[in-house]
């Protein structure tokens, strides 16, 4: 009994420590860099689709297309959520209608990796830039997360698991001045409005710029 006890124990502690995996890295200067930002710019997010077990009608291409709609998804939620609580933060953050069309303007929009992020800020205009990197992978069926969320409860249903990484970088220089890492586990009754609001929630208690 003892025995089962302990091992229940364990599982239990391992699934808490997997499921709250975050890492956080702020900078020596960032008080002083981010007391003079006055605008940021979110860009399109880096994001990567993949399955643990590819599907029998997987298709390169259509994932790619999924990917970079979902880049587009994930940079308008977060922006939305930043603009939802922008009288809580002391800086204002650019329309991304406008950072895309400049980031095309400048024949740059499918080369934010080749750019270091001063360049980048320059071309936006802005004091920093936000540059986000999400990386989804699909590690159940939703038949049968959809039947355990019933037969369990709500929240039992995983279906995948996501990792967001978010850097903001210092228009100045390009240096980083904060980094937030966060693994999650999706649920099958999960949307892309819940997904963001869920990472935003792990990140708001954590975001440099809200007022003190």
């Amino acid at each position: 009994m003892k025995k089962i006890t302990f091992l229940i124990c364990l599982i239990a502690t391992t699934l808490i420590q997997a499921q709250s995996t975050k890492q956080i890295f702020e900078s020596p200067n960032l008080k002083e860099a981010i007391s003079s930002h006055k605008t940021v710019a979110v860009l399109p997010f880096k994001s990567t689709i993949s399955y643990k077990r590819l599907p029998k009608n997987f298709n390169p291409e259509t994932n790619a297309q999924e990917e970079k709609k979902s880049a587009l998804s994930l940079q308008s939620g977060l922006y939305t959520y930043l603009l939802r609580k922008s009288s809580d933060y002391s800086v204002t953050v650019q329309d991304p209608e406008r950072t895309n069309v400049l980031l095309k303007q400048s024949g740059n929009f499918d080369k934010i990796d080749d750019l270091t992020p001063d360049a980048l800020a320059k071309i936006l205009g802005v004091d920093a830039v936000i540059k986000c990197t999400y990386a989804y992978q699909k590690t159940g069926s939703e038949g049968g997360a959809i039947v355990k969320s019933l037969l369990i409860g709500f929240g039992t249903g995983k279906v995948a698991t996501s990792d967001l990484t978010m850097n903001i970088y210092n228009a100045k220089d390009g240096d980083l001045l904060w980094r937030f890492y966060k693994q999650m586990d999706e649920d099958v009754m999960s949307n892309p409005q819940a997904m963001m609001e869920h990472m935003m929630r792990k990140v708001g208690r954590n975001f440099p710029y809200e007022k003190s």
